[in-house]
């Protein structure tokens, strides 16, 4: 999976970093996790691992630790990626998300380290009339939020950094990620809320109709395709998803909510969002091997496990 050099991970106190800088330890990396902790957590990090309490948007402290660390790779995971968070403030947003990935680039470009980075796939490929679902890479990008646009222009810059430079990049558009650790105010955060509604014996609150879908894609699984994409070819965009749509129903009834409560449906949210993953398994041997029958009971174990209940 690459080379055994050092490794930098920048959001590693969040749910994937963390998950991720776990599984880099565990293969016997010198691992540097980057966070400022706006919304990871220290304890997340594994005590193997070297913590930088750094913002991605100071371009100097995240060079000064690159310089330090050398890394073969960084992955690069720290963003803003609360949608109304986008929505209410897009200057903040596309700081963090254009402005960060260019220190991360930056930094990267100094050391000739490959760049893994997080990037979206439902947030960039919108929904419109005509849009394949499964959603292949070669759609067009149409974001319907801040949010979508400032990762979209994030991966811009990284394939910018390749032509001029010849810096290796590796664009992975993440499905819904979840698994254990999950931030119930992520984009999937939908299954840690429902979570911690069926531990506190409440009903779930579905928005709309709930028939509307998402590619629910487990964590593990999303870190394997992290782990394989440093020895991948770089130069490339690839999807990471299962190709199967979930609706919300669908998860109250895995998760065994019993009756929902609706609610009135959101604005501008995506009635339907999954990926098409055949470039992955054909880049980089890649695919999806668990199912959410199987992921959210673990899930919801964990988050119990994690409330002492």
């Amino acid at each position: 999976m690459g080379s055994r050099g050092a490794v930098v991970v920048t959001g590693g106190a969040g749910f994937i970093g963390s998950t991720l800088a776990d599984s880099l330890v565990a293969d016997g990396r010198e691992v540097h996790v980057v966070d400022d902790l706006s919304t990871g957590h220290q304890h997340n990090v594994p005590p193997q691992a070297r913590f930088h309490r750094v913002d991605i948007r100071d371009a100097a402290a995240v060079a000064d630790v690159v310089r330090q660390a050398s890394p073969v790779a960084i992955f690069h995971l720290a963003a803003q990626a609360d949608v109304r968070k986008a929505i209410a403030g897009p200057a903040f947003d596309a700081d963090v998300n254009i402005g960060g990935t260019l220190s991360v680039l930056e930094a990267a470009r100094a050391v000739d380290a490959t760049v893994v980075f997080a990037a979206t796939g439902g947030g960039s490929y919108g929904e419109y009339e005509g849009l394949a679902i499964p959603t292949p890479e070669s759609a067009e990008p149409r974001p319907m939020s801040h949010y979508g646009q400032s990762k979209l222009a994030g991966e811009g810059y990284c394939a910018l950094y390749g032509r001029l430079y010849g810096l290796a990049t590796t664009r992975l558009r993440l499905g819904n990620v979840y698994g254990p650790r999950q931030d119930p105010h992520g984009e999937a955060g939908v299954v840690a809320i429902f979570s911690g509604k069926l531990i506190d014996g409440e009903p779930m609150t579905v928005f709309g109709d709930g028939l509307q879908t998402r590619d629910y894609v487990y964590v593990d699984d999303v870190v394997d395709a992290f782990m394989r994409a440093e020895g991948g070819p770089g130069d490339v965009t690839l999807n990471i998803g299962t190709g199967r749509e979930v609706s919300v129903l669908d998860l109250v009834r895995i998760l065994g909510g019993g009756e929902p409560v609706f609610a009135p449906a959101r604005t501008g949210e995506l009635q339907r969002s999954c990926l098409d993953w055949a470039r992955a398994a054909q880049v980089l041997g890649w695919s999806p091997v668990t199912a959410v029958e199987d992921g959210l009971p673990r899930t919801h174990a964990a988050i119990a496990a994690g409330r002492g209940t």
